[in-house]
């Protein structure tokens, strides 16, 4: 009895201890396999209902219209695809709900075996679709934003021969097959139809079709197929009209939350809560910019947007297209990393700054056609770059010291630079003896004020204002405060070389400061005012929607309190000064604000795209005074010095020469 076991187990070499523990070995790997054979199954079984069950709901009024079968093709493909849907379902695992699913898909095959309506048969058919999906989860959709760019590729290389170029269904396949192509161009037919079960027939076919399964590619090329294929019905000057609503209707977003929602919502499931119109120009917009539903407040889906164009950017300049390359680069700013740059420069100035100037850098690369080697290289740095991102930005690193020091930092930077514009008008005013018209100034900041909580509401509750126009506010705000302080300093810094300043206050300054000055002051204190609560609004609603509203309310109350011992302390000094001296010295802070704000003005401009950039290496980056390492930006505020310059030298000129006059 034991001669047999122990020539088997000579003969195979090894002691019998090992052999018994190979086979437990692969005892444990065949039950793994035997359990994981059911969990794929019943993932098959899923898919292939639901692909089923969409198929149906959407192709049925083909196969039967009030109560008569026009025809018997489909309609004997619709009464096997309900014997397929009933036999799929029994076999799944056993669940509460799976009793329910079972006794709807045989009330499906009743309904279609008695020619029921297009209606009730769709009707019931997403019923079961969605209530399986809810009992068997599946993947809906992929974390990554698809590549549309590679979806037009796809399609033309897979699919155009049968669905045609335009997706019409006419390519120059589509007259040799038994059952026609269908036409993505049927509007009708693709509001019933959701990315989602156009991923499904891609991922595995329709039998009984031409339609084969596209299995064999990568799933992102799937979605980037299915994207593609949903935009057909729904033609671009639609997707402009979508983008504005999508922006301004919180009720719209609030229908399509996520990428999750984007794929299984058909649109119109989508009409049923906006509107036809409404919902067909929404996913026009929103399956060309997926992205658009991704900038989430946390910074991780806004951070995916970033890294996915930044590889199509790379990808398109590998090919050879820089201009592509360079707008998806610019978009990879605009639409992923502008809008948690509030976020993140609350917590991490450095690592804001650390990116804002490298991802300029990689754009000039492209202008001037670097290696690809180099381009590859800017674009894994920014990668690493966004993973120090993602730890900064995760729940676990917020605090609510951080949100405090965050609030109290920005607001104390930003006002400062406003109050020592709006307290040297006001000083201004009072040494002339002209308080009647410090109503233009205070209703000036006032108005900003007012303006800048109406702001809030807009970025926090309405709209989600876009890094273009957010950079584009900034930018030409700060360019036109520039110019007008460059006047402004310019002026005073001639009234301080003259010398009778009683006799100009009496006899001039009551002519000089009419309504239309008066205006002036207030244009002045409304655009330096509006622009430093701009960008401070910006920081604040992002502190905001990461749940530290005490902490930043505690640190904006408590930077308030040291601006007003701020602004007291300045009015007050101002007051002892000589007139003149008090001029002098406006002048010069007017002059070095100017430098400051049109250096801020145009790095703004050129990430928004408007302006390009050209790195200077040995130029350090300081953006609170306004120094950032561009030729552009530098050669902004050596212009402006010049015109300092030119203008104090023709004061001084102008003074010297009247000087002889008036001894006279």
């Amino acid at each position: 009895m034991t001669y047999p076991k122990k020539c088997a187990a000579a003969a195979s070499g090894y002691p019998r201890g090992e052999v018994l523990r190979l086979l437990a070995m692969l005892s444990a790997l065949l039950a793994a396999l035997l359990i994981a054979l059911p969990a794929s199954a019943a993932t098959d079984d899923v898919q292939t209902s639901w692909q089923l069950l969409d198929y149906i709901a959407v192709d049925y009024s083909g196969a039967v219209t009030n109560g008569a079968v026009v025809s018997q093709t489909e309609f004997a493909e619709m009464n096997e695809f309900a014997d397929t849907i009933s036999e799929r379902l029994a076999s799944l695992p056993s669940k509460p709900e799976r009793g329910r699913l079972l006794t709807d898909s045989k009330r499906l095959k009743s309904l279609i075996a008695a020619k029921g309506t297009a209606e009730d048969v769709a009707s019931l058919a997403h019923r079961i679709a969605a209530n399986l999906l809810k009992a068997y989860p599946i993947a809906l959709a992929s974390k990554s934003p698809p590549d549309l760019a590679r979806g037009n590729t796809l399609f033309a290389q897979n699919c155009a021969s049968c669905h045609g170029v335009s997706g019409n269904g006419k390519g120059p396949n589509a007259a040799k097959l038994a059952t026609p192509p269908v036409a993505f161009t049927d509007r009708e037919r693709a509001r019933q139809r959701s990315l989602f079960a156009l991923q499904q027939v891609i991922s595995n076919g329709i039998d009984g079709t031409a339609m084969q399964s596209f299995s064999s590619l990568p799933v992102g090329d799937r979605w980037n197929l299915a994207f593609k294929a949903g935009t057909f019905a729904f033609p671009e000057e639609l997707a402009e009209q979508g983008e504005a609503i999508w922006k301004s209707d919180p009720a719209v977003r609030k229908q399509i939350p996520d990428l999750e929602a984007l794929v299984d919502k058909t649109p119109e499931a989508l009409a049923d809560a906006i509107g036809p119109a409404k919902a067909d120009a929404v996913m026009a917009y929103l399956r060309r910019h997926p992205e658009a539903v991704m900038a989430t407040t946390n910074g991780v889906a806004s951070l995916e947007v970033v890294r996915s164009k930044l590889e199509q950017s790379v990808n398109a300049y590998r090919s050879g297209d820089r201009s592509a390359a360079k707008k998806l680069a610019l978009a990879a700013y605009l639409d992923g990393f502008e809008p948690i740059e509030p976020a993140l420069g609350a917590r991490d100035a450095t690592l804001l700054s650390h990116i804002e100037r490298s991802m300029g850098e990689y754009r000039a690369s492209i202008d001037q056609g670097a290696p690809v080697e180099t381009i590859a290289t800017q674009a894994a740095i920014l990668n690493t770059l966004f993973d120090d991102v993602e730890r900064v930005l995760s729940p676990d690193a917020t605090s609510g010291t951080a949100s405090f020091i965050g609030a109290f930092t920005v607001l104390l930077r930003e006002g400062v630079e406003a109050l020592l514009i709006v307290v040297a008008m006001i000083a201004f005013l009072g040494k002339a003896e002209r308080r009647d018209a410090l109503r233009y100034v205070h209703g000036g900041w006032a108005g900003a004020l007012i303006a800048g909580g109406a702001t809030w509401v807009v970025a926090t509750y309405a709209i989600g204002i876009s890094g273009a126009s957010r950079e584009l506010t900034e930018g030409f705000g700060s360019i036109l405060a520039a110019v007008i302080l460059l006047s402004v300093g310019i002026w005073m810094h001639g009234k301080a070389q003259a010398g009778q300043w009683q006799r100009y206050i009496q006899e001039k300054l009551s002519k000089a400061l009419d309504r239309k000055s008066g205006w002036f002051l207030f244009g002045l204190a409304f655009v330096v005012v509006y622009r430093e609560v701009f960008e401070t609004i910006l920081f604040y609603a992002a502190l905001w929607a990461q749940g530290s509203g005490a902490a930043m309310l505690a640190g904006a109350g408590t930077a308030a309190l040291l601006l007003g011992a701020i602004a007291w302390a300045m009015l007050r000094y101002s007051r002892k000064l000589p007139i003149a001296t008090f001029f002098r010295y406006s002048s010069w802070l007017m002059a070095v604000l100017t430098i400051v704000l049109v250096g801020k003005g145009i790095a703004a401009l050129q990430e928004a795209g408007l302006i390009d950039i050209a790195p200077l290496s040995n130029v350090p980056r300081v953006s609170a005074i306004g120094l950032f390492p561009t030729v552009q930006s530098t050669a902004a505020q050596f212009i402006m010095l010049l015109a300092i310059i030119v203008g104090f030298s023709l004061n001084r000129f102008r003074s010297q020469r009247e000087a002889p006059n008036a001894k006279g």
